[in-house]
């Protein structure tokens, strides 16, 4: 389960050098989608590696986004509500706007998300 949080993030880059942008837009939503999708995936991954190694076996981690949020703000942010606020945006960014509604093709704003994903993860893996 190391690191599969960056193997992950190096997918959801890969959908998007395959999807064409025209004007700084991508133009076709599919592989922007899964993109956002797997991007969050990976932070995912890197929460489940982050309670690994603070003991969680397989079977004790979470399995909802309310689980996870009350795993953040239990074992990995006790004093620091920064974390848990980035939870909060990636959760809504990637997975709800970007992934869920595919909302998010302005490529500027894609990378912000991939590099806000990949910055998350850094910080707790």
């Amino acid at each position: 389960m190391k690191r599969e949080s960056f193997r992950y993030l190096q997918n959801a880059r890969q959908l998007l050098k395959a999807a064409a942008i025209e004007e700084n837009y991508y133009a076709d939503k599919k592989p922007v989608r899964e993109a956002f999708g797997t991007a969050y995936l990976a932070v995912l991954e890197a929460l489940n590696e982050a309670l690994a190694n603070r003991g969680f076996g397989k079977k004790e981690l979470p399995q909802s986004v309310d689980e996870y949020r009350k795993a953040i703000k239990k074992h990995l942010s006790a004093h620091n509500g920064k974390l848990m606020k980035e939870f909060e945006n990636l959760y809504e960014h990637l997975h709800i706007a970007g992934y869920y509604r595919g909302l998010v093709t302005y490529a500027p704003m894609v990378k912000d998300a991939m590099r806000a994903a990949e910055n998350f993860i850094k910080k707790i893996v």
